[in-house]
This record gives C-alpha cells, structure tokens and sequence, in this order.
C-alpha cells in the first residue's frame, strides 16, 4: 500500500502584495515625521557638550532664547509639516522638509539646554522680556547692537494667526503653495531680530553658535522664498 501523497498549496498569484494594501504617500511622510519628532530630544541629548566646564553659567538671554525661540520654531514646523504632507509641487516639499527636520532638531536642542539648566520649556510672563539693556549677561560678542525690548510681550513677531494657520490647513493646489510660502518668509522674517540679538548677547558659546547659524539658514531660506513667490506671481505678506 503507497503511501499518500502530500498535498501542497499553490500561492495564491492573485494576492495584493502588502504594500498594494497600504495608503503609501500621506502615511509614510507622517510616520517620518512621528519619527523624527519622538528622535530629535533624545538625539540631541546624546550630543550635548557636557564636558565642557569652562562654559560660563546661562544668562537671562539664554535662558529665554531658547524658550521663545522653541515655541517660535514649533509653528514652522506645523507649517512645513502642513505642506510637505498637502502640497504636489516638489519645490516646495523639499523647502518644507528641509525646513521641518532643521528646526524640529533644533528644537530639540533648546528644550535639552533647558533641561539641563534647571528651566522650564516656556516662560509664562510672556515673550521676548530677554532682550533689554539689563538681561544681565556679562558679554557682547559682536560689533552690532539689536532693538531691545521694554518688556515681555504677548506675542512673536511673524508667528501666524490662528485663522491663518486654519486657512493653510484647508488650502489646496497653488493656493496652498504661495500661502506656505507668504506666512513661512514673513514667520522667518519674525525670528531675526531674536536671532542676532542672542548671537550677540548670549554668554554660552553654544546658544551664540545656534543663534547665529539659524540666522544664515534663515536668511538663505527667505531669499529662496522671496524667488519662489515672484516665480508665482505673488508677493511678500506686509509684515506684522
């Protein structure tokens, strides 16, 4: 008596491979940017100069840079996550990622000073109150001098209002580029005199060295920005 043959299961040619199943654009770009912005704080823990005990102790300037200057970046980001997800033009994706990885990790770097300073991620009393004639910091390390402020304020230069940031949100095609790009160049256009006034400012070395690089990338994102526009037959929103 023989014995049975063993039966055997064809594949199935017909199947949907797994990746057929998946809604590949929009779920790739968020599951990159859930990533980088779980990575970026503890990436840049990692790299913190610890070492360097000569660094003198964080002055006023510092202190409320990297705390207004984190909450100003946060709204790039939501901006650039909103057209790098939204918009179909290539240009402006790649200026909306690039825009996005840069300041999420330099967010995360901030909030890492803050931490490690003993300071709360954000000052309550309002924003800007650092950049007086008397923050207190012992240094000026540049040949310019920034307008200083009376007080805290309420709000940021630049920063997008929230009827504003509700309309990109439901913006498409075109309309939802030149609109990136009107409240992204003014929203940089907010954050320079913060910049140069901390890289003048500042007494540690490492806020003077950010400060001063954000605004290089800055400037050069704003000049693209402005050619972006003027390629669209658009213009510069009046700043606020």
């Amino acid at each position: 008596m023989s014995a049975p043959e063993e039966s055997t299961v064809e594949p199935d040619d017909t199947a949907p491979e797994p990746s057929a199943r998946r809604p590949a654009g929009a779920v790739l770009v968020l599951g990159a940017i859930g990533l980088l912005l779980l990575g970026a704080v503890a990436g840049v823990l990692l790299r913190m100069p610890l070492e360097q005990n000569s660094e003198p102790e964080p002055s006023a300037v510092d202190i409320g840079f990297s705390q207004d200057m984190a909450a100003h970046h946060a709204q790039a980001v939501d901006m650039a996550g909103v057209a790098l997800i939204a918009s179909t033009d290539n240009d402006v994706r790649r200026l909306a990622y690039d825009i996005l990885t840069t300041q999420q990790n330099q967010i995360g770097r901030m909030q890492a000073w803050l931490q490690l300073w003993g300071e709360s991620n954000q000052n309550v009393d309002g924003y800007m109150g650092w950049m007086t004639d008397d923050h207190g910091s012992t240094g000026h390390h540049g040949g310019t001098t920034e307008p200083a402020m009376s007080g805290p304020m309420q709000s940021m230069p630049g920063m997008a209002s929230q009827e504003e940031m509700t309309a990109l949100r439901q913006s498409t095609g075109p309309a939802l580029d030149t609109m990136f790009l009107q409240l992204m160049l003014r929203h940089h256009q907010g954050g320079v005199p913060m910049l140069d006034y901390a890289a003048e400012h500042a007494d540690t070395t490492a806020v003077r060295t950010l400060a001063a690089t954000m605004s290089k990338t800055q400037e050069g994102e704003s000049q693209l920005m402005t050619t972006m526009l003027a390629a669209r037959n658009a213009t510069p929103l009046p700043f606020n």
